[in-house]
């Protein structure tokens, strides 16, 4: 216990794990002053855009690309929060974080499937542009031998877990738990172990799912395949056990552009862009599945 705190007090695998802009006065201090789900210019953006919060990894070569191929647009401003609390607040109309509080409205908003045609009246034009499916991310050297969902029913693995409430995927991981090893299976991990606190529930869980496994809080975490591939692109320590089809579950990402869009030629152009060829490159390279193959 004692060196998992002093591990986690060095704030070594804290985010942003991005690359941030590098003009102007840089000031991060890790666990202290970091804001790593807020992306871009948030003084008079051109184009803002809400994607669901696992997408982080391809925003800074996404947002880079989109940039060379409309010239025109300089200043975005981008979110990576769950999908459920993006739609909250778009609803309420602002968002408070720990001091700030930020009322843009989006131009367009990116979500799973489910989410976006749940919304359906909000948006005036919605395109499918990508795919994932399931992982479990474990500590480097697997020192559990965590090999499939029904490990993570075991009382010695202390699970991080989405919370349903919160996160889409939360739902549909409880999906999985059902297919692996039936109701049962998913009463242990989502009520038995919550009350033993062997099942952790995250609020924010493309950040807190790895970081808890990095600083050996958790020691396994059902994510999509995209976010435990990108923490070995990084260099964590922290590997991927894949998920048998028969025991997956896909998902198909959508963007839908926003009629009362505050820019609604820039949304237009970025929805054009995202299912460019040259965007789903970027989704593949960081693990997405392409959904034109």
């Amino acid at each position: 216990m004692i060196d998992n705190q002093a591990k986690a007090q060095e704030h070594n695998f804290d985010p942003p794990w991005n690359k941030p802009p590098t003009d102007g006065l840089q000031f991060t201090v890790k666990g202290i002053d970091n804001v790593p789900d807020l992306y871009g210019d948030i003084t008079d953006p051109e184009l803002t855009i809400f994607f669901a919060g696992n997408q982080f990894m391809v925003i800074d070569e996404l947002l880079a690309e989109f940039k060379k191929a409309y010239p025109a647009y300089n200043r975005i401003f981008a979110e990576t929060l769950p999908p459920g609390i993006l739609a909250k607040q778009i609803k309420e109309g602002s968002i408070t974080i720990g001091n700030m509080r930020i009322s843009h409205k989006p131009d367009v908003y990116t979500a799973g499937k489910t989410r976006i045609e749940e919304f359906a009246p909000l948006f005036n034009r919605t395109e499918a542009y990508a795919g994932n499916k399931l992982a479990i991310m474990v500590q480097k050297g697997n020192p559990l031998n965590i090999n499939g969902l029904k490990d993570l029913g075991r009382s010695d693995v202390k699970v991080s877990m989405p919370n349903p409430e919160w996160e889409g995927i939360g739902k549909r991981i409880e999906d999985a738990y059902v297919k692996a090893g039936g109701r049962a299976l998913k009463e242990q991990i989502m009520k038995e172990k919550v009350a033993a606190k062997t099942t952790f529930l995250t609020q924010i869980h493309h950040r807190q799912t790895p970081m808890r496994i990095l600083y050996g809080q958790s020691q396994a975490g059902p994510v999509w395949y995209s976010e435990a591939l990108y923490q070995k692109m990084i260099g964590h320590p922290l590997e991927l056990v894949s998920i048998p089809d028969s025991e997956n579950i896909e998902a198909t990402y959508m963007a839908g552009k926003l009629r009362e869009a505050p820019h609604p030629k820039a949304a237009s152009d970025f929805m054009d862009f995202l299912v460019s060829a040259k965007a789903r490159e970027i989704y593949r390279k960081y693990g997405f599945t392409d959904l034109n193959k």
